[in-house]
């Protein structure tokens, strides 16, 4: 089983990615790693740190541990410049792994960018 990342619009033409939870969680990891962040400090994943001690505008995305939740389109208008930030350095990076998770980070940009646009939840489910 996977997880989609959709604009809660209801218009089934409208972007969205499909991932599954294990490359999901590397993607996350990925961007924690970006911000300074040991995932697994962190509460929601096996940690005690608190997220109210870390100051990234990714935080939204990053502090959900569960399997199906929702980001306002204020929160992804939040975290879209560094969200476009890391996945550009990335793009640019040696590493293998980062350039494929900048290219299908850039999916989810667009998907963030139409909830931004629409005024509407960004659906993790």
């Amino acid at each position: 089983m996977g997880v989609i990342l959709a604009p809660d619009n209801g218009d089934a033409t409208s972007p969205d990615v499909s991932w599954s939870w294990t490359w999901f969680g590397h993607f996350r990891r990925a961007l924690a790693v970006a911000e300074g962040i040991d995932l697994d400090s962190m509460v929601g994943f096996g940690g005690d740190r608190s997220w109210d001690t870390v100051e990234t505008s990714l935080s939204p995305l990053l502090s959900h541990p569960g399997d199906e939740w929702e980001l306002t389109a204020a929160e992804c208008a939040q975290l879209l410049p560094r969200l476009s930030e890391v996945i550009s350095r990335w793009h640019a990076a040696p590493s293998e792994d980062l350039q494929a998770y900048a290219e299908r980070g850039q999916d989810l940009i667009e998907v963030v960018r139409v909830c931004i646009h629409q005024d509407v939840p960004l659906m993790v489910f």
